[in-house]
């Protein structure tokens, strides 16, 4: 049974890559048929952007901003230039200028919004999506709009789900739905706990796009949440077979290999660990493939680097420990069960590596210690009963040594018959009269 929990989270891309800023943002480009009030060097400029012609519009855009640098409108044109030619700095910094000119402009604070959704910057990125919807999208019109509610959801997704559908809704009441958004609506279900809705989604989705790997995923995930394995593998497998090099789906695939302890996991988990050495989901899942499979001391290294990052992570204690046990080092096994129960008291796989390395460390007061804080979250079993037999033994409590090894016989029924001999052998003496 596998320790961690592997998420697969579904990311819809804000904007294509490799697309202009026209086709990523929704927004209508700058044309030259404009009002004829609009300044030759701006309508000339707009010309040249219509063409994708980067150059020859900044070329009319500078001169004409350094005599007049409040001009929103050219301010707008030379902020989307810069952000079509990826100097993105330099485009937030412009549209930023467009909208102190003109509060009131639509297209700039989407622009200025997506473009800071692009570069992480989630706050101030809902901050200008915000605003513009509570514009007039002008010629831009209710596709535009429908586009920044799109975005807002983008954005709400992670930490207001509700508030993401909702957003979601309103870009619906504007324009039909498309694909992104039913990818989407099945993930806030997801998220939502409406697993059947997501289903009914995601399988919409493939039913006309079978090479959809974003909503093979998000199946899969829920598949891999309500153990459905098998169903699960046989979906990973056929989108993998359109999408080979689908890092997400195979980590997924190795997640639902190592659920079923099929060796073929350990492999697939290597191959991803030696793409993305640096992915900590991937390294543990690798390192706890590795304990499965009897590897404790490659586990192990491979936990002492995540500790590397995050020393006072318990269950990374905690798992740095076992291995250590397994590979018969109880004393830094002990140190580290310590640290790992005292970082986390509730820690109950904590307590049973603590008292199992106390007693082989010859402690059999903190094994006691460490069996009690066990108790408080886990039933006893037949190994706990044999700690708890042998540290009263070591301490001399006879009648509580007696009752645990009577506990420990009971409990084991046979599974542990070097164990047994050891405890008859030890009721024979500590029962006999004096």
């Amino acid at each position: 049974m596998l320790r961690f929990s592997f998420i697969v989270l579904l990311f819809a891309s804000l904007a294509a890559s490799g697309q202009s800023t026209a086709q990523k943002s929704g927004v209508t480009t700058p044309t030259a048929t404009a009002p004829q009030s609009i300044p030759a060097p701006v309508a000339e400029a707009e010309a040249a952007i219509v063409k994708s012609d980067w150059k020859a519009a900044e070329a009319k855009l500078t001169p004409w901003l350094a005599a007049n640098p409040s001009d929103a409108r050219a301010l707008f044109d030379a902020g989307y230039v810069a952000d079509a030619e990826n100097r993105q700095e330099d485009a937030a910094a412009l549209y930023r200028r467009a909208v102190e000119a003109n509060p009131k402009s639509f297209e700039a604070h989407v622009e200025l919004g997506l473009l800071l959704a692009r570069l992480n910057q989630l706050a101030a990125a809902r901050s200008e999506l915000a605003e513009a919807i509570q514009l007039d999208p002008g010629e831009a019109g209710a596709v535009a709009k429908a586009r920044a509610w799109r975005a807002l959801a983008q954005i709400d997704r992670a930490s207001n789900p509700a508030e993401a559908s909702n957003d979601l809704l309103e870009a619906l009441k504007l324009s039909p739905e498309t694909p992104a958004d039913t990818l989407l609506a099945a993930d806030l279900a997801g998220q939502a706990g409406q697993f059947d809705d997501a289903e009914k989604a995601y399988r919409r989705i493939l039913a006309t796009d079978a090479s959809s790997a974003p909503a093979s995923a998000g199946l899969a995930h829920l598949l891999i949440a309500r153990k459905q394995y098998p169903e699960a593998e046989a979906l990973l497998r056929k989108s993998l077979e359109k999408s080979p090099d689908d890092e997400a789906l195979t980590a997924q695939l190795a997640a639902v290999l190592a659920s079923e302890n099929k060796a073929e996991a350990l492999p697939l988990l290597q191959k991803l660990h030696a793409a993305h050495p640096g992915d900590k989901a991937i390294t543990h899942m690798l390192a706890e493939v590795l304990d499965d499979a009897g590897e404790a001391a490659e586990a192990d290294k491979l936990y002492v680097a995540l500790l590397a990052d995050t020393p006072d992570d318990p269950d990374l204690l905690v798992a740095h420990g076992q291995d250590l046990t397994r590979q018969l080092n109880y004393a830094a096994a002990f140190t580290v069960f310590d640290k790992a129960t005292r970082l986390d008291p509730a820690n109950a796989d904590g307590w049973s590596g603590l008292a199992f390395a106390a007693s082989r460390t010859n402690h059999p007061e903190i094994t006691l210690h460490a069996l009690t804080m066990r108790a408080k979250y886990l039933p006893e079993v037949p190994s706990t009963y044999f700690l708890w037999a042998t540290a009263y033994d070591k301490l001399q409590q006879k009648p509580q040594a007696i009752v645990y090894y009577h506990h420990f016989l009971e409990a084991s029924a046979g599974k542990f018959p070097n164990q047994e001999w050891q405890a008859r052998q030890r009721l024979i003496v500590l029962e006999r009269k004096p």
